[in-house]
Parts: structure tokens; C-alpha cells; sequence
């Protein structure tokens, strides 16, 4: 670079006039090396001039010039920094971290000369390391992913070319005294990974073993036999995975007639176990002796009786096995049981044979005694159902109507045996007994009326029948002539007491 003469550069540089500067002149300054901290404050001391020769000497001009000179200024023989609040000296806004600039020195009747004066910026930390892209970042990982595999890279940067160190939600400077840091908000979404299996639904969870497993529910429903008619049955359980099973009851609702089955707790339903996934569902039946009767919607779970069911007794339920399996993987399944209940057909309500029945029991110390009737036999009610063979409805119930208040007198058993509390009766008092039979299947009822007498201790009871009047008793049964030319089939009283159950016909 050419040097230009003093005057020329008075507009551009900061002069110095050392009037007493003697001797050597010029021919005492040379090149400077020196260096100063970036953000240092105006006025910082940058490099210390020679001093000028011997007196008498002419005197002397000092500029500085060049691209690099507005950062610094002459102040007698230093060299100064010239900063302020709006230009500081930040290394990393500088195109170089070196400064160079040319000071000129003219003396009187000689040539200028010029040096240089290189002065290097030195980098202080103060920056803190930001990360690359957003700070507010979004990843995804599966729950199937293994353990040490890589969720997620992020990179942080160093304007003072730091070496960085990372940790959990920041990056700190490792090579730093002040240890600036910076910190990244990332989010981390767990996705549902597909390592379910379907569950059938209502499902129960139950702890085995420490372990809680949605156990599926063992769906029911009702049909009778030769017809396509269906409906609910009256209870319902859950099948654990182990083999285990419980059952609660639940109330019977009427069949309807036609379409899918009606099943309880709630129509066949599966889904996918990864609630996230939420996998397509197909339905099928498993093969079974009687599974060729039914079909299944594989899209719905609806499942429709093909064929009717000729006979209740030869086939009183039939048990389907349902498989619910992913559609984009078939090794993903589940199986519950479906029971499906023949019903018989029900064309008759359950009915006594008479609206009274007479009875006796002696007053006596014993807790309870059976009733009896004529000549000292057990009286024994069978509500009678046509719709059964021999009449008889093993769905029948029988009860005392809780409005005779007899209760704690008084108790009906499962076969229609009546029991009193003797040693709560007194002789001659007389009883109105109402006994209710109830089908549990159709709901239907019967009810008849037991009028009692209480006999002394000791007292026989009658030995004949009323004219016009025939009861029933336990099989095996005898025939008895009854007054009025009617017959009455009797039992002897200590043959049925020795009998542990019975089977009973009423007539």
C-alpha cells in the first residue's frame, strides 16, 4: 500500500505533532505485534510507541490509515482503542480476528515512512451454544424400541468454538471458566408398539399371580328347540386366560324372534389390545360338533342360527368357541366361549291339581315335622307342567306367599314337601297356607292353598278322604279306595322316611 502524505490523510486520521521530537526521527519506529481482548472498553491501551531521538532533530508527523485504523487513535506515544456503546469489539462480528493498520511518520526534509501496526483480537467466552433448528423439537419412538437404541440427535453450536458437552435438556461448555449453557425442549411421544393381543369385550381385569389380566367375558343366549327363535339367558361369567372361570346371575330376559342371537353381558365384541394401533378385527367360529348350526358375521361378531335344534333333551346347550384375530396379523388372537341354551318349547303354565289341599301335623316337642294328610301320610305338591314328559318341570319352584306370614312356621321344600316348627304349635289351631310354583324359565306361576290342622300329641289323622276329594303322594305309589267310590294312591308314612330325595306325581 502506498503511503500517502501527511496532509491527505488529516481527514481520515488522527495526527500527532511531536515539536520537540529531535535526532533519530522516523528512523526509530518499526513494525508492532501486539494483541488485545475482544470487548475491551474504549480508551484500552493497544500498543506503547518508541520514543522520539535526540533533540535538535526536525520535527516529526505520526497518522495512522488503513481499513482497520477507526479502531483505534493516537494519544501522545500509545496507541489507543477506539470503541463505543453502539460499535464494541466483538471478534465473532469481525471478517478477520486480526487488525492491521499503517502508521506514517514524515519528518522535515525527509520521506515518510511507513509500518505496520498488526494487532490481534483475543476471544473471550461470551457466547452461550445454541442448538441447530428449533428448540422446541418433537420425536416419536415405539414402545417396542430395544434398550440403547438411538431416540432421537440433536446438535448445539459455539460461537466462541467452545467444546460442547451434553446432558439431559441442555449443553453445557466443558473447556469454559463461566460454563455458559443452553438448553432444547424436546418432546418424546411413546407410541402403542403392536405387542397385544385382542380382548373380548366387557372384560374384567383380575390379578393372578401379580399379574392384571383382562379376563373376557363367556357370552349367552337362549334358543328354542325347532325353532329359530332367540333370546337372552340368565347368567353370564368371565373365562380367565389360566382356566379359571367365575358366574354371577344376571335377570332373564324374553326371547325375540328372529335375526342375529341376542347375547349376555352384550353382543360378541373384540379389540385390539394396543389402544393406540386400534387393528382391524375379524370374527370366526372355531369347529365344534354343532358349530356347522351357527354363522358368524367375521366383521361384525353377529352370530345367527342356521339350523334349529330338534330336541332340548338330547342337546340342552351347545358351546361355541369364538376367535377374534388381527387382520394384518393372524398370529394375534384371542377365543372365548359363546353357550348357546336349548330351550323347550313352552305351551303350558304349570298348574296343581286342586285349588286346596287338607294337611295335619300333631303339636309336639320336635323342632319340625313334615306335614300330612289322610291316614298318615306325607302330603307332597307337584305343580304339574304338560310340556314335560311325566309332567314334571325341573325348573319349578315352590314358595310360601310371604302374605300368609307364616314364615317362621312354616317352610316349602325344593320337592314340594311341606315342614312345620311343632314345637311353636298348639292343638287345634288351624293354618291357611298359600304355596306358590313358579317356572324360573317362562315365569309362569301356580298357587294352591294347604288349610292345616294341628293335632293333639298322640292324635291320629283321619283315615279316609272326604267324599269327592283325591291327593297325591310320593311314588311308589298304591292304590287306596277313597269314600264316594273314588280311588287315592298312599304311601306308607315310614317308607318315605327312610328315603333320602324322591320323585313325586301329583294327581
Amino acid at each position: 500500500m502506498e503511503a500517502p502524505s501527511c496532509p491527505a490523510l488529516l481527514a481520515a486520521c488522527l495526527a500527532l505533532q511531536l515539536a520537540t521530537a529531535w535526532g533519530d526521527g522516523c528512523s526509530s519506529f518499526g513494525n508492532l505485534f501486539t494483541e488485545i481482548a475482544e470487548n475491551s472498553t474504549h480508551g484500552s491501551l493497544v500498543a506503547q510507541l518508541p520514543a522520539a531521538g535526540d533533540t535538535g532533530s526536525a520535527g516529526l508527523q505520526l497518522c495512522l490509515a488503513g481499513a482497520d485504523a477507526i479502531w483505534f487513535y493516537l494519544d501522545g506515544r500509545s496507541v489507543r482503542l477506539n470503541v463505543s456503546a453502539e460499535r464494541a469489539l466483538d471478534r465473532e462480528e469481525l471478517e478477520s480476528p486480526v487488525l492491521m493498520v499503517a502508521l506514517t511518520c514524515a519528518e522535515d526534509g525527509f520521506s515518510p515512512v511507513e509500518y505496520r501496526i498488526i494487532v490481534q483480537v483475543l476471544n473471550e467466552n461470551d457466547n452461550r451454544p445454541h442448538f441447530q433448528g428449533a428448540t422446541v423439537l418433537t420425536h416419536n419412538i415405539s414402545e417396542l424400541a430395544a434398550v440403547h437404541s438411538v431416540v432421537f440427535s440433536t446438535q448445539a453450536e459455539d460461537a466462541d468454538g467452545d467444546t460442547l458437552m451434553y446432558v439431559i435438556d441442555t449443553a453445557s461448555e466443558m473447556n469454559t471458566k463461566e460454563r455458559f449453557n443452553a438448553s432444547a425442549h424436546i418432546r418424546v411421544n411413546v407410541l402403542d408398539g403392536d405387542d397385544q393381543y385382542p380382548q373380548f369385550l366387557p372384560c374384567t381385569p383380575r390379578t393372578h399371580h401379580g399379574l392384571t389380566i383382562c379376563t373376557s367375558p363367556v357370552y349367552t343366549a337362549n334358543v328354542t328347540e325347532g325353532q329359530l327363535q332367540v333370546g337372552t339367558w340368565g347368567h353370564w361369567g368371565w373365562v380367565a386366560r389360566w382356566g379359571e372361570s367365575c358366574r354371577a346371575e344376571l335377570a332373564v330376559s324374553p326371547p325375540t324372534q328372529g335375526g342375529p342371537l341376542s347375547f349376555s353381558p352384550g353382543s360378541v365384541y373384540a379389540e385390539d389390545g394396543d389402544r393406540g394401533l386400534r387393528a382391524a378385527i375379524t370374527y370366526s367360529l372355531l369347529a365344534g360338533q354343532e358349530s356347522g348350526r351357527f354363522h358368524i358375521d367375521n366383521m361384525t361378531g353377529a352370530i345367527t342360527l342356521l339350523q334349529a335344534v330338534e330336541s332340548s333333551r338330547s342337546t340342552p346347550a351347545i358351546s361355541l368357541s369364538i376367535m377374534a384375530s388381527q387382520v394384518n396379523d393372524a398370529n394375534k388372537y384371542a377365543v372365548t366361549q359363546a353357550v348357546v341354551r336349548v330351550l323347550a318349547a313352552n305351551r303350558h303354565p304349570p298348574r296343581f291339581a286342586h285349588p286346596m289341599y287338607q294337611a295335619f301335623v300333631p303339636a309336639g316337642a320336635r323342632e319340625a315335622a313334615l306335614l300330612l294328610t289322610f291316614g298318615g301320610h306325607v302330603l307332597a305338591l307337584r305343580a304339574h307342567d304338560p310340556d314335560f314328559p311325566e309332567g314334571v318341570n325341573p325348573q319349578v319352584q315352590y314358595s310360601l306367599r310371604p302374605s300368609t306370614n307364616h314364615s317362621q312356621l312354616f317352610q316349602v321344600m325344593p320337592n314340594g314337601l311341606l315342614v312345620a316348627r311343632t314345637d311353636r304349635l298348639r292343638p287345634d289351631q288351624t293354618y291357611r297356607l298359600q304355596v306358590l310354583a313358579r317356572d324360573e324359565e317362562s315365569g309362569e306361576t301356580a298357587n294352591t292353598t294347604v288349610e292345616l290342622e294341628v293335632l293333639w300329641p298322640g292324635q291320629a289323622e283321619p283315615e279316609v278322604v272326604p267324599a269327592g276329594e283325591c291327593w297325591g303322594w310320593f311314588q311308589p305309589l298304591t292304590p287306596a279306595p277313597c269314600k264316594g267310590g273314588e280311588t287315592a294312591l298312599t304311601t306308607p308314612l315310614q317308607r318315605v322316611l327312610g328315603q333320602g330325595q324322591h320323585s313325586i306325581t301329583l294327581f
